[in-house]
């Protein structure tokens, strides 16, 4: 039997609908898993202020001081070599790029203004930030990622332990606050690297640098810096813990847990600090 003309007719007629609700379906399930992870997220960080704030009013178990420092220690001071060299490059680089337009205005001097404010305000926290996304955030991903395929995690459940009290909140409270430390750092190396470029090479007096730096910063300029670098350390450390304690796969989900948490921290970090930056220019700091 010959198919009629109208089953052609109507087939193509389907066709449009149907990719088009394929395509709506696929939007949607994009959206909810992006939904879906934002609450996961911000779930494991009201369970840390939770658990921070029954210790801190001795109504909860304690955190370890013990776990802390050796969070610390792995999370700032390694990073210090790194950061120390990666800011001086920093303040070089602003200070040789800067010089040709400012001396085309016989403002060749400034170039300490404008390299303090950057350092301090932005690049300071965040070029840390970033630099520890990639030391401390994939490290601390891959940690977790081990001891969930390890089956640590259910250990510690078993025993009646809860794995973000002994887990989670060292590791976040640790990156929080070794960045901003690093940060000061940081501020410090940079506006440094500015100096040795003005001085051995742009022929400024060191005296005119420092006097010109210290009337271009304010206690603003320094303390939205540290308020970001915060901030970040937080972001950093919850997007590492969360990816790392939700591997599935073995190795290969600890290698994908590792790489996602580098890009999404970078993408959160500079989005992070675009929105702060708006803020703070629509408040006049």
């Amino acid at each position: 039997m010959s198919s009629s003309p109208e089953q052609p007719r109507s087939a193509a007629w389907r066709r449009g609908p149907e990719a088009l609700g394929s395509g709506i379906r696929q939007r949607l399930g994009t959206v909810q898993r992006a939904v879906l992870y934002v609450g996961g997220l911000v779930n494991l960080q009201l369970g840390v202020l939770r658990r921070l704030g029954l210790a801190m009013s001795r109504r909860g178990g304690r955190i370890s001081t013990e776990s802390l420092v050796q969070q610390a220690v792995r999370v700032g001071v390694r990073s210090v070599p790194i950061i120390v060299l990666v800011q001086i490059f920093i303040g070089v680089i602003l200070a040789l790029n800067l010089a040709p337009t400012l001396e085309t205005y016989g403002q060749l001097e400034r170039v300490a203004d404008v390299v303090a404010i950057a350092v301090f305000r932005e690049l300071g926290p965040l070029i840390s930030a970033i630099i520890l996304s990639g030391f401390a955030g994939a490290s601390i991903a891959a940690e977790l990622g081990a001891m969930v395929e390890g089956e640590e995690i259910k250990a510690l459940r078993a025993h009646a332990l809860d794995p973000i009290r002994f887990l989670v909140v060292p590791r976040i409270v640790a990156t929080t606050v070794m960045l901003v430390g690093l940060t000061v750092l940081a501020d410090v190396v940079g506006a440094f690297g500015g100096f040795l470029t003005a001085v051995f090479i742009l022929d400024i007096s060191p005296r005119t640098y420092v006097d010109l730096t210290r009337e271009a910063l304010s206690m603003t300029d320094y303390f939205t810096g540290l308020f970001k670098a915060g901030v970040f350390g937080a972001v950093i450390a919850s997007l590492a813990c969360y990816e790392g304690l939700n591997v599935r796969g073995g190795a290969v989900g600890v290698g994908r847990a590792t790489t996602t948490t580098v890009v999404k921290s970078i993408v959160a970090l500079i989005g992070a600090d675009c929105v702060f930056t708006a803020i703070f220019y629509v408040l006049g700091w």
